[in-house]
C-alpha cells in the first residue's frame, strides 16, 4: 500500500463557472486548511484561466479542460497547450469522457491531441473511461486497454502525465461505484503500464478515479491500494472539494488488509 505518488485532485468546473462563482470557490479553497501532501488542480474554462490563476492560491495550479493537436492554425473556437501555458495553465485534460460521448472525439484524434501536448510541455490529465453497455457486456478491460495502448503511443514523458480512469455508468446516475469495482478497474490500468510500458512508469504513474465522488465516499475509496486521487466533477463547485481534497490524510492512521474480499465488505 505504501508508494511515493504524491495524491492528486482536480476539480474540473466543466461549463459551469462564472467569474462570480470562480470567486465563491476560490473563498472556499483559500480558507481551508488543505493537505499539502496533495497536489490541488482546478479544470478551468480556457476563457477563464487568467482569471482563475490570479485569484487561486499558489499552491493550487490550473488546468484547461482540452486542448487542439496543433500550436497554431486557422482552426476557429481551439485552443493550443502553448496558449494554455501563456494564460497561466499548467496542465490540460485530454480523453474526457464527454470529449469521446458528447463531441464525438476518437481515440486517433485524441492520441494526436496527446502527442503535441506532449511536444509543448504541458502536464496532462489523460483520461480514459467505460460505460454501461461495456460493463454489462463484460468488455471493461478490452475498452480500457484500447484506450491506454492509443494514449501511450503517444507519450514520451510519463512523469508529466496522470491518468483517470471514469466510470460513466456512476457518474450522476445515482448509482455508485463500490471500492472493490473501482480497485478492479484501477489495479488492471496499473497492470497494463507494467506489461506494456514498464515496472518504473507503472510504480510510479498516478491513477485518478472519476465517478461522482463526494465528501460522502472520498476517504473511503481513498483507502484503495492503487487510487492515487480523483477527477471530481459537480463536488468541485461545493464545499465538498475540501473533504476530497484532503481525504487521503486520514489514511496514516489505518491499518486494512487489502485482499479482495475485504474490498468487497466496504461500503460507500
Amino acid at each position: 500500500m505504501s508508494n511515493n505518488r504524491k495524491f492528486f485532485v482536480i476539480g474540473n468546473w466543466k461549463m459551469n463557472v462564472n467569474k462570480a462563482k470562480i470567486d465563491s470557490i476560490v473563498k472556499i479553497m483559500s480558507n481551508a486548511s488543505l493537505d499539502s501532501n496533495t497536489e490541488a488542480v482546478v479544470g478551468c474554462p480556457s476563457c477563464y484561466l487568467s482569471y482563475a490563476r490570479q485569484q487561486l492560491p499558489p499552491g493550487i495550479s490550473v488546468a484547461a479542460q482540452n486542448c487542439y493537436k496543433v500550436s497554431r492554425g486557422n482552426f476557429s473556437g481551439e485552443i493550443s497547450p502553448e496558449m494554455i501555458q501563456e494564460c497561466g495553465g499548467d496542465w490540460v485534460i485530454i480523453g474526457h469522457p464527454e470529449r469521446r460521448t458528447v463531441f464525438g472525439e476518437k481515440d486517433d484524434f485524441i492520441q494526436e491531441k496527446m502527442a503535441h501536448a506532449q511536444e509543448a510541455g504541458i502536464k496532462v490529465i489523460a483520461c480514459v473511461c467505460e460505460t454501461q453497455e461495456d460493463r454489462q457486456q463484460n468488455m471493461t478491460e478490452e475498452i480500457l486497454q484500447s484506450q491506454m495502448a492509443s494514449l501511450a503511443s503517444a507519450i514520451t514523458d510519463w512523469s508529466r502525465v496522470v491518468l483517470a480512469f471514469e466510470a460513466l455508468w456512476a457518474s450522476n446516475t445515482g448509482v455508485l461505484a463500490t471500492p472493490a469495482q473501482v480497485q478492479e478497474v484501477l489495479s488492471m490500468m496499473r497492470k497494463w503500464l507494467r506489461d506494456n510500458v514498464s515496472d518504473k512508469v507503472a510504480n510510479s504513474t498516478r491513477i485518478l478515479y472519476a465517478g461522482s465522488v463526494s465528501s460522502s465516499n472520498c476517504q473511503r475509496l481513498a483507502l484503495l491500494p492503487d487510487l492515487d486521487g480523483f477527477l471530481v466533477g459537480s463536488a468541485a463547485l461545493k464545499t465538498d472539494i475540501v473533504d476530497i481534497i484532503n481525504s487521503r490524510s486520514s489514511r496514516v492512521s489505518q491499518i486494512i488488509d487489502f485482499s479482495t474480499d475485504q474490498i468487497s465488505t466496504m461500503t460507500l
